[in-house]
């Protein structure tokens, strides 16, 4: 039986390897999947891709989300599956479970710069100084375990404006939410001490309690599209939006962002964590298929070309990562270094050139 999983493991990637190279006729250009927030960058670079690269096809980047996207990933190797997946969160340690049992075993892990998670609203529309506390007690479906009843900022704190809470933001399966979840509404909930302990006593009935969004209207789901929920705030300037920085940045005649914990959400303030909401930005790839598929080594070599200080990608929002990690991502791309559960787990990070 191991024997035939192996052999069928190796016919899979021979056959990846033909159609990938036109011979079969499957497949002939990069596809890549996932989230909303490094989709205008993955475009940029694939476009300058294409300028670079006249003989290969342009990529196909598409906005599924980051746990879509990373879904869509982890099916398998194959023609029929992406090369790629743009995620604006780091992939979970179940999600790396899921690829490795679907034969996606050599994954490389690129961090192409920083993000961070704005909340926004009209140019001369509602001004709130706001906290990961005044969030997670306007937003929860249960602060602390109890009813929510906020209606306005007012109610959440007195020196808010008496206007209703209204949030326009992602979906639950965005990677932008999850970072909301971790990097706000966790922290906020997590000062009551109470919610402290039970992280350790009960981490299912904690995560419910602290990252579960309520559904009364207060927060309304946008889709995977942030332009729209631009749209909507502009249109509405008691409303508040919660989107990446990149999206701010491009919108800054139409929005203003908003402070968090009196820290505003701006390039600098990103690029050295002193914003609450800064996080890392990550494209997932496939080992398997960098022979297979035509111009994937070559595309990301663009990226690396692409994401330094005043690069292409810092012209449209995104924040450069440090010089080290910048390097450090240089040569996964270089190596084609793998990524190890490990690394994933928080233990000691390893990083490997698996066996060709």
């Amino acid at each position: 039986m191991a024997n035939n999983k192996y052999l069928i493991g190796f016919v899979g990637t021979l056959a990846l390897a033909l159609t990938g190279c036109g011979q079969g006729g499957s497949r002939d250009s990069i596809r890549a999947v996932g989230s909303s927030t490094v989709y205008p960058f993955a475009k940029q670079v694939a476009e300058s891709f294409a300028r670079s690269n006249p003989d290969y096809k342009s990529p196909l980047i598409e906005s599924t989300g980051t746990g879509g996207g990373i879904q869509l990933f982890c099916q398998g190797i194959g023609a029929e599956t992406p090369d790629m997946a743009n995620a604006s969160r780091r992939m979970k340690a179940t999600e790396y479970d899921k690829c490795q049992a679907a034969g996606v075993t050599d994954i490389i892990e690129l961090q192409v710069g920083l993000d961070g998670i704005a909340f926004a609203s009209a140019q001369g529309g509602i001004v709130l100084n706001l906290s990961p506390k005044t969030v997670y007690e306007a937003l929860a479906a249960n602060p602390y375990g109890r009813e929510q009843t906020a209606e306005t900022w007012a109610d959440v704190d007195p020196s808010l404006p008496a206007e209703p809470i209204l949030v326009y933001g992602p979906p639950s399966t965005s990677g932008t939410r999850d970072a909301l979840k971790e990097l706000v509404l966790e922290v906020g909930c997590d000062t009551d001490p109470a919610m402290e302990a039970l992280k350790d006593e009960d981490k299912d009935r904690h995560q419910q309690i602290c990252t579960e969004v309520r559904s009364d209207g207060a927060y309304v789901d946008q889709g995977e599209q942030d332009n729209l929920i631009v749209q909507k705030i502009e249109s509405n300037p008691r409303s508040v939006g919660v989107f990446g920085f990149s999206y701010l940045d491009e919108n800054s005649d139409k929005v203003q962002g908003l402070p968090m914990s009196g820290v505003d959400p701006t390039y600098d303030n990103i690029s050295n964590f002193s914003y609450p909401g800064a996080r890392p930005l990550y494209v997932y790839v496939k080992k398997a298929h960098m022979r297979a598929i035509p111009g994937l080594d070559l595309y990301l070599q663009e990226w690396i070309r692409s994401w330094s200080l005043g690069g292409p990608l810092a012209s449209i929002g995104m924040v450069a990562s440090p010089a080290d990690a910048m390097a450090a991502n240089e040569r996964k791309v270089n190596e084609q270094l793998t990524l190890t559960r490990e690394e994933l787990s928080g233990e000691a990070p390893v990083e490997t050139a698996a066996a060709e």
